[in-house]
Parts: C-alpha cells; sequence; structure tokens
C-alpha cells in the first residue's frame, strides 16, 4: 500500500474515478454507500498505513490565520454579494431571512458532516499520501484543487467547478502553511457557510 504504483492506482480510483461515476445514472444509495466506504479506506490508510493521529497541533499560529482568512472573507463577500444581487436579488440572504431555524440547521450539518470529512479527504490524506509522487509543490496543490473541483462534479454546473478550483487552490495553501486539518476545515467552513447565506447555496445543493 505505500508503493508509487498503489498510490496512483488508488489516486485514480478516489478522486477521479468516483467522482466522475455520481454524474452517472444509478442509485443514490449506492452512490452513499460507495462515498461511505471510500471516507472509511481513507481513514484506514491515514491511521494505519501511514501513522497519522488526529489532534490538535499545539504550535498553530492563530493570531495569523484569523488575520489572513478574514481578509480573504472580506473579498469573497464582496464579489459574492454583488454577484447575487445582480444575477439574482431575489436569493440575497433570502434562507436567513426567511428560513432562519432551517438556516443554522444546515450550517451545522454542513460544516461537521460534510467540510470535515471533505478536508480530511483532500487536504490531510491527499497531502499525506501524494506529496511525494510530485515534487513540484507548486504543481501538487494545482493538482490537489483541480480533485477538489472534480469533487463537485455531480452538480454539473460550471460555475460551482470554478468555484470549487478555487477554493481548493485557497485551502491547499492554508494546509500547506498550517498542516491543520482544523484550521483549513474552519477556512472551508467559513466561505461555504457565507455562500449558502448570501443566497448561492442551491447550485452546491444546499436546501432552502
Amino acid at each position: 500500500m505505500k508503493t508509487a504504483i498503489y498510490k496512483y492506482i488508488e489516486c485514480l480510483i478516489i478522486f477521479i474515478l468516483i467522482p466522475v461515476s455520481f454524474t452517472w445514472n444509478y442509485l443514490p444509495l449506492v452512490k452513499f454507500a460507495l462515498g461511505v466506504l471510500g471516507f472509511v479506506y481513507v481513514i484506514f490508510v491515514l491511521l494505519k498505513v501511514e501513522g497519522l493521529k488526529f489532534k490538535i497541533a499545539q504550535n498553530l499560529n492563530w493570531k495569523r490565520f484569523i488575520k489572513q482568512t478574514f481578509i480573504k472573507f472580506l473579498i469573497i463577500a464582496f464579489i459574492t454579494t454583488i454577484f447575487v444581487w445582480i444575477t439574482n436579488k431575489n436569493a440575497l440572504f433570502y434562507v436567513l431571512l426567511n428560513k432562519p431555524k432551517l438556516y443554522v440547521f444546515i450550517l451545522f450539518v454542513y460544516t461537521f458532516l460534510s467540510v470535515y470529512p471533505q478536508e480530511v479527504i483532500y487536504r490531510t490524506f491527499f497531502f499525506n499520501r501524494y506529496k511525494s509522487l510530485v515534487k513540484n509543490t507548486q504543481l501538487f496543490l494545482l493538482v490537489n484543487a483541480v480533485v477538489f473541483a472534480l469533487a463537485h462534479l455531480l452538480f454539473k454546473n460550471i460555475l460551482v467547478l470554478v468555484l470549487t478550483f478555487l477554493g481548493g487552490l485557497l485551502f491547499s495553501y492554508t494546509y500547506k502553511k498550517t498542516n491543520s486539518t482544523l484550521l483549513v476545515s474552519i477556512e472551508h467552513a467559513l466561505y461555504g457557510c457565507w455562500l449558502f447565506t448570501v443566497g448561492m447555496g442551491s447550485m452546491l445543493g444546499f436546501p432552502g
């Protein structure tokens, strides 16, 4: 399980074949089972093969992280607010203003049942397993952003692919700098929750 050939095949199956297959029309239950089995496999490899231990690092630079993330968030918030205002004014903050209970519930579910597992797979697992296969750091981060975008092919929306590719770049750079699943999950959750808040949630599968 540690040879380069095995890792290439593993990467092909987990990050390309399975996400692409989710665009095909077959039973949702089978897709769900594939997702669960894939996640279980990822956790097994991280713990038993890579010897990774899930714990909060003690030397995290919270001040720097908060400052940089806040600046990026302000830019994203400004651009997306203008975008929704121009393209679909009725959707602007619709769920927040009209369905506050649903809004809070979805943010909670999304953060803990979607964001964190995604970051475990696409940052923690991907970096630990495949970083040694790509010597060029910038190319590796680009590949990570591409496969993260591929994970959203099931939405069949070009804008979603663009947004998740850009998000993938941000998250990969954050993980590279911090080596922290916690910090990159916080950043991912912040941006994702904002898209839902501002009115872009429907294209990403958010209800409401």
